[in-house]
C-alpha cells in the first residue's frame, strides 16, 4: 500500500512536468494542425489516384484566327445549286461520271486557292538566275539605247538637214540619219553604263537593263562601242567632216561633261541643253557643209524647248533625283527651276520672230507659230506661280506636242531655195550694171 502510494504521488508531481516535455517534442517534430491535415490529404489521394494531379499533355498548335476566319469565309461562299436533270436517253454511267468530275476539278481549285500566300511571295523573293536569250536581245539593246530619245533626235536632225536651203539629196539626208541615230545609240549606252549605282536608287530607272543584271557591262560597252565608231565614220566619210565632228564632240559632250555633272552641279541643265540643241545644227551642216545662221537658229530653239520640257518633267521626280543623288534645279533650287522655265517659253516668242529675220522663212511663221508660243508661255507662266506637280505635268505634255508642231509649221513657212537663187541673180545682175557703169 505504502508503495502505491508513493507511485501515485510521484506521478501526480511530475504530469505537469510531462505535459511540457509532451508540447516541446510535438514543437520539434512539427506536430500541428496543417500537418495533420497535410498526412489528411495525403492519405485520402492514396486511395482516390481520381483527386491527385497529373501533368497535362501538350496540346496541338492552334490555328491562327485568320485562317479560321478563311476556312468560315470559304465555307459560306460555298454555293449549292440545284443540278438538272439528266436527260432520259444519257445514261446515268456518264453523267455520274461528268459529276465526279466536276467534284474533283472543285475540289482542286479550293485547294488551290487556300494555298498559302507567303511561299509564293519568298519564292518571288529569292535569287534568281538571270539567262539572255536571242529573242530578248534586241528590246534590251532598244532600252539601253534609249531608243524614244533616239528617235527625238534623229528627227530634230531631219528638221534641220530639211530647212537648209539647198535641193534635197535622198541619200545625204539617209547617211546623215543613220550616223546621228547610231552616235545617239552609243552616248545612251555609255550614259547608262557610267550611272548604274545610281539609277538603281530611283523608280524611274530601276529597271533599265543594266541595273536589273540583263546584260553584262562589258556587252553593253561593246555596243556602244560597234554603234559609235560607225556612226562618226559614217557622218564624217559618207556626208562631210564637219558633221562628224559635231557628233563625236556630242558623244563627248553628253557622256563626259552632263553625266559626271548632274551630281555636281546645277549647271548641267544648260549643258544637257546644249547636247539637245546640237543635232538639228548636224542636220543643217550635212545638207549645206557649213555653219550658217539658220543652223544657229534652230539650234536656238532647241535649246529654249528644253527648258520647259525637262524642268517640268524633273518637277515631278524631285524625289527620285534627290534620291540617286543628282543635283538638279527643282531639287535644290525650286524658284529658280520655274523662272528660267518661263524664260525660255518666251525666248521661243523671240526665236521664232527672229527666223524671217534671218531670211529662213517668211513673215507668215511667226504669225502662225505665236499661238502655240503664247499657250506654251501661259502654261509655263502657270508652272511659275502654282509650283505644283499639275501644272508641271501640263507643261510637259505641251512640250511633247510643242515643237513638232513648231518644226512643221517652220518647214511649211520656209523660203524656197528658187526664190533666194532668183534673189541672188538679182543682186548680181544689179551689182554687174553698177560695175559696168563704173569701168567706162
Amino acid at each position: 500500500g505504502l508503495f502505491a502510494w508513493h507511485l501515485k504521488n510521484t506521478g501526480i508531481r511530475q504530469i505537469p512536468c510531462q505535459f511540457v516535455h509532451l508540447c516541446h517534442v510535438a514543437n520539434d517534430r512539427l506536430i500541428t494542425f496543417q500537418y495533420f491535415n497535410f498526412l489528411k490529404r495525403m492519405y485520402v489521394t492514396q486511395y482516390n489516384k481520381d483527386l491527385s494531379q497529373r501533368a497535362k499533355p501538350k496540346s496541338d498548335s492552334v490555328a491562327s484566327p485568320f485562317r479560321e476566319l478563311q476556312q468560315l469565309d470559304q465555307e459560306k461562299k460555298v454555293i449549292h445549286k440545284i443540278r438538272p436533270i439528266s436527260p432520259v436517253h444519257q445514261p446515268l454511267s456518264e453523267t455520274s461520271s461528268r459529276n465526279e468530275l466536276r467534284e474533283m476539278k472543285s475540289a482542286a481549285e479550293t485547294e488551290d486557292s487556300v494555298a498559302p500566300v507567303r511561299a509564293e511571295s519568298k519564292e518571288d523573293r529569292q535569287w534568281k538566275e538571270m539567262k539572255l536569250r536571242l529573242d530578248d536581245l534586241p528590246g534590251i539593246l532598244a532600252r539601253l539605247s534609249k531608243i524614244k530619245l533616239t528617235a527625238l533626235v534623229v528627227s530634230t536632225a531631219s528638221a534641220g538637214f530639211a530647212m537648209a536651203p539647198v535641193p534635197f539629196d535622198l541619200t545625204c539626208f539617209l547617211l546623215a540619219s543613220l550616223g546621228t541615230g547610231l552616235a545617239s545609240c552609243a552616248a545612251n549606252s555609255i550614259n547608262q553604263f557610267f550611272e548604274v549605282p545610281f539609277d538603281s536608287n530611283m523608280n524611274r530607272t530601276k529597271n533599265r537593263p543594266l541595273v536589273r543584271g540583263q546584260i553584262s557591262p562589258l556587252l553593253a560597252v561593246s555596243f556602244a562601242a560597234s554603234c559609235g565608231v560607225p556612226g562618226i565614220a559614217l557622218l564624217t566619210l559618207g556626208v562631210n567632216p564637219l558633221t562628224g565632228a559635231l557628233g563625236a564632240f556630242n558623244i563627248f559632250l553628253y557622256t563626259c561633261c552632263y553625266t559626271p555633272m548632274k551630281r555636281m552641279s546645277i549647271a548641267n541643265t544648260w549643258v544637257g541643253a546644249v547636247v539637245g540643241a546640237i543635232p538639228p545644227v548636224m542636220g543643217w551642216t550635212a545638207a549645206t557643209g557649213s555653219l550658217d545662221a539658220g543652223a544657229l537658229l534652230l539650234g536656238g530653239i532647241l535649246y529654249s524647248w528644253q527648258f520647259p520640257h525637262f524642268n517640268a518633267l524633273s518637277w515631278g521626280l524631285r524625289e527620285d533625283y534627290s534620291r540617286g543623288g543628282y543635283c538638279m534645279m527643282s531639287v535644290t533650287h525650286p524658284g529658280l527651276c520655274r523662272r528660267v522655265a518661263l524664260r525660255h517659253c518666251l525666248a521661243l516668242i523671240g526665236l521664232s520672230t527672229a527666223a524671217p529675220l534671218l531670211d529662213i522663212t517668211t513673215w507668215t511663221f511667226p504669225v502662225i507659230s505665236l499661238p502655240i508660243n503664247l499657250y506654251i508661255s501661259y502654261l509655263g507662266f502657270r508652272f511659275y506661280r502654282d509650283a505644283d506637280r499639275s501644272s508641271s505635268r501640263k507643261l510637259f505634255f505641251c512640250s511633247l506636242w510643242h515643237l513638232p508642231m513648231l518644226l512643221l509649221v517652220m518647214f511649211t513657212c520656209k523660203k524656197s531655195f528658187l526664190e533666194k537663187e532668183d534673189k541672188g541673180d538679182l543682186l548680181g545682175g544689179n551689182h554687174g550694171g553698177a560695175m559696168e557703169i563704173r569701168l567706162p
